[in-house]
Formats: structure tokens, sequence, C-alpha cells
């Protein structure tokens, strides 16, 4: 296998400018009143879509200490199946799966429009920019191959 480069050390300026996005949308979420968990289950639910295990190890863990339970991360996966998730944190794990699979038009406007339901346009705004940004440090990390310690 060839070597990976750890992208976000060869490129600072790139990942550092990544990072204050990142610190943008937390204050975004918080500024909108959506709590840090909701935020975590968003990046949680679009690292297991997009197969990202460091970003998943770091996000758990900050699930966990911003008090959310071992038993709901455990069926994150399949969050329709349970009655575990607010409705609030549904609408946001829909909008964050079709904003991560953008392919399905119909799901898209059907997870918008429950949004909309439940979220004022701050929110879903902040919702959205919390799955492009953690879609982007999924890339950064899967393709930088970095290693789950």
């Amino acid at each position: 296998m060839t070597r990976r480069i750890f992208i976000d050390k060869q490129s600072p300026k790139a990942y550092h400018a990544l990072v204050q996005t990142s610190e943008a949308v937390r204050a975004t979420a918080a500024e909108a009143g959506l709590g840090r968990t909701l935020i975590e289950l968003v990046n949680l639910r679009v690292s297991q879509l997009n197969g990202c295990a460091f970003c998943l190890d770091v996000h758990t863990k900050a699930a966990l200490r911003e008090g959310d339970t071992a038993r709901r991360l455990g069926v994150l996966a399949a969050w329709r199946d349970t009655e575990l998730f607010t409705p609030q944190e549904r609408a946001a794990l829909a909008l964050a799966e079709v904003t991560t699979l953008t392919t399905d038009a119909d799901a898209q406007e059907a997870a918008y429009a429950r949004a909309r339901e439940v979220f004022t346009d701050d929110q879903v705004s902040a919702v959205v920019w919390a799955a492009v940004t953690i879609n982007a440090f999924n890339r950064v990390s899967i393709m930088s191959k970095h290693p789950v310690r």
C-alpha cells in the first residue's frame, strides 16, 4: 500500500481554515439554539455514512462527554427504527444524510420539509453547515488514513 500523506500536516493553512470553519459552524449552531449533543449526532451519522473511523472515534468520545449515552450511540445507524431520538434529532439526522448522500432528490425534499417543520431557518442552516463541515473532515481523514489509536 502506498504511504499516505497526512494532508492536514502537509497543508496546515488549508487545514486551519477548515478548523476555523468548524468553529464558526459550532458557534452558529449554538446561537441558533442547537445543543452540542445534536451536532455530535450529525457528526457521527455523517461519519458512519462515509466510513470514517477516525472521525467516528473522535465524535463518539465528544458525544459521550456531552452526556449522550452509549445506548443511543450504539443504535444511531438505525435511528429510524427506534424511539430514542427526539423529533428534532430525527429531522437533523435525515437532513445530514441527504446532505451527505445527495443523489436522491425526493429524499432530499422530504428531509428538508421535515426539518422546516421543527427548525427555524437559522437551525436548518446550522445543521446543513454541520453536515457539510464533517463531510470535509471525513475526506481529510479518509484520504490521509488517519489512524485510530
